[in-house]
């Protein structure tokens, strides 16, 4: 049975062409600075968005829980969605590494907007509260169903930060969905935020792998704090190169994605055991279930139809599309939604 793996787009294998960058990949000792490779990548991520510097790491969970410990000291205060990847996902690591706690806004499908922000900044100067220091946004939201910031509204969120001498990170995990989603540059995003983290083994498909970007003065502390992580590692070249081909290959065939994600959208606003489903805007979508549908049963069936996706709630299941998805495993996908109505 040929499997359509709809569980996460980190499920992707390196293409061919991926595998042999990988393999001739030029490499040397990356504490040192001296992987020509990693160099590169990070060089290229940076220059991408108009920032000064790069830091290439494992996961998107270790860049951003660095950029957390830049921008706070212990006892600070970070302002972020109640379903964002660094609350929900993060294994408690905003408390762990940074200390820090965090103020939850309730946004719309995991976006927030300045008023939030601005209303969930706590006064500086009353002892009793935690000195709020940070902002994260997240683009695309996962729990949003991929949904996507319009640039005027990170600006209007800028904005607020810059008045309050807030620092602004993004968690960029699909950001490269919704730059291709929204017609969107990355230079438009460098110039916005204090820090990004870019990941590459989503829906670029890279097998591993994110660049923390930043100022040089940023980047050289966040070196330090991915040693003390336990980030740091030596021939990384060898994975770098998948990433770095991922940034020059993947990137315009993300449209492809979403155009599937839409296809599977439409099946489902029909389906008979569907009760909703959210607005599909990149290459995730999330439905939910009506409530005499069990949601095992409704998963396992798909599974016996070679189909494989994830619970995300009590009646919520999620699909995500990734390069490893051809158009004719979504029109299988399509024909089991109806064969299990």
């Amino acid at each position: 049975m040929e499997w359509v793996d709809l569980r996460s787009d980190t499920v992707t294998k390196p293409t061919k062409p991926m595998l042999e960058a990988m393999f001739s990949a030029k490499v040397g000792d990356d504490v040192f600075g001296e992987d020509e490779t990693v160099n590169k990548l990070e060089a290229t991520a940076a220059t991408l968005f108009g920032m000064e510097a790069g830091l290439y790491c494992p996961s998107g969970t270790m860049t951003n829980q660095i950029a957390i410990k830049l921008h706070t000291k212990p006892g600070d205060e970070i302002i972020c969605d109640f379903t964002s990847h660094v609350f929900q996902y993060e294994g408690g690591g905003i408390a762990f590494n940074s200390g820090a706690s965090a103020q939850l806004v309730h946004g719309n499908r995991g976006r927030i907007t300045a008023s939030q922000v601005e209303a969930a900044i706590n006064n500086p100067h009353d002892i009793h509260k935690p000195v709020t220091t940070l902002v994260v946004l997240e683009n695309t939201s996962n729990r949003g169903g991929g949904s996507c910031y319009e640039l005027a509204d990170i600006e209007s969120i800028k904005q607020i930060c810059s008045q309050n001498n807030l620092k602004l990170h993004l968690d960029g995990a699909r950001i490269f969905n919704a730059l291709i989603a929204k017609k969107q540059t990355p230079l438009q995003f460098g110039q916005q935020f204090d820090t990004i983290s870019v990941c590459l083994s989503k829906g670029l498909g890279a097998p591993v792998g994110s660049v923390l970007l930043g100022s040089k003065e940023m980047i050289n502390r966040a070196r330090r704090i991915r040693k003390v992580f336990g980030g740091g590692m030596r021939q990384a070249g060898i994975i770098a190169a998948a990433g770095l081909y991922a940034l020059e290959n993947h990137f315009e065939r993300l449209g492809i994605d979403h155009k599937h994600a839409k296809l599977i959208e439409e099946a489902l606003l029909t389906h008979p055991k569907v009760k909703s489903v959210l607005p599909v805007e990149t290459n995730i979508v999330i439905f939910n279930l009506k409530e005499t549908v069990e949601t095992n049963r409704f998963i396992d069936q798909l599974k016996s139809q070679g189909i494989l996706c994830l619970a995300t709630g009590k009646k919520q299941v999620r699909f995500v599309l990734h390069l490893d998805v051809t158009e004719e495993m979504v029109s299988t996908v399509i024909r089991s939604l109806k064969e299990i109505a």
